[in-house]
């Protein structure tokens, strides 16, 4: 696999921006960590010219970024069935059912979505993403389901997460929150970051966070509980729980944000949680697509027991 080699116009919005804080923003799947490693190997320049990691920015700079191919990947392909929802030559979009986690990590080197789709696309996978990424463009959480985005090609995976930084992918939650939400619809604008007493744990973080806006909208009362629509503008880790729990209504089932009564008098795994609309526009095409996600079985049950 050869080397992926991007040139970006730098926008007004990054005038001043460090080098390095801006391809983190860019590629939002690595980390400023692995930016800056391949600005020090003389990876990113600008007109021929070598750039530093602390360099700013300024509009209208032309800055081009080589991609070291990925490592030889060491991840096994398994053959776990994959409800795809929507499937051509740069991407394919997948529902992914509740307790799957997207990629290899520490404890989970099988039974993932990586693994899964190496098998249902063979070679076919961008290289961006790295080994143990394969393809992933964005993430949901395990115990969270839903529709979700694997990129085939590096042109695609690169299209894709610039529309995933600028906010103009469509993607919509259902989610049932525990209480009953005081209006019908609302913002939740605050920062999340790492839990300063617990790194496990993500929380509104006004401090070290990352801005976060989430849109919530309610589609049924059920007196203790709430089914709710959610908009995300961004995409922090854990957003929707860690916003709902910080106005006092945790997701139903998130015993990690919502504690251990979360879970009602059902016995839940986990959130519950459904990314259910995603809409883009089509990295070849230029066609916006709007791909939708049934909601799960156990979900349809719960909210035919609460009505």
């Amino acid at each position: 696999m050869n080397s992926v080699i991007t040139t970006f116009e730098v926008s007004y919005e990054y005038e001043d921006e460090r080098l390095d804080k801006f391809l983190a923003a860019v590629f939002p799947d690595r980390s400023r960590t692995y930016f800056s490693k391949l600005i020090r190997d003389g990876n990113v320049t600008m007109s021929g010219k070598a750039l530093k990691a602390n360099y700013r920015l300024r509009a209208e700079d032309l800055i081009t970024v080589e991609l070291p191919p990925a490592e030889r990947l060491t991840i096994e392909a398994e053959n776990i069935p994959l409800d795809i929802l929507y499937e051509d030559d740069d991407l394919l979009v997948v529902n992914k059912p509740k307790g799957m986690v997207v990629h290899p990590s520490a404890g989970h080197y099988s039974g993932t979505l990586v693994n899964a789709v190496m098998y249902h696309c063979g070679n076919s996978l961008s290289g961006i993403g790295g080994v143990v990424r394969p393809g992933i463009v964005h993430r949901i959480d395990r115990d969270t389901t839903g529709s979700l985005i694997v990129c085939k090609t590096d042109q695609a995976h690169t299209n894709i997460a610039a529309q995933l930084k600028n906010h103009s992918c469509n993607r919509r939650y259902r989610g049932i929150v525990i209480g009953n939400l005081r209006e019908d619809e609302g913002v939740i604008d605050a920062p999340i970051g790492r839990d300063p007493s617990n790194r496990k744990k993500m929380a509104v973080n006004k401090k070290n966070g990352k801005e976060a806006v989430t849109h919530y909208r309610v589609l049924e009362r059920f007196g203790n509980y709430t089914y709710a629509e959610f908009k995300l503008e961004t995409g922090r880790t854990h957003q929707i729980r860690v916003h709902m729990a910080s106005i006092g209504h945790p997701l139903l089932g998130d015993e990690v944000y919502g504690g251990r009564k979360a879970n009602g008098r059902w016995k839940l795994e986990g959130q519950t949680l459904h990314a259910m609309n995603l809409g883009f526009i089509h990295p070849t095409t230029g066609e916006f697509l709007e791909i939708c996600a049934q909601l799960p079985k156990y979900f349809e049950k719960l909210l035919a027991d609460l009505r």
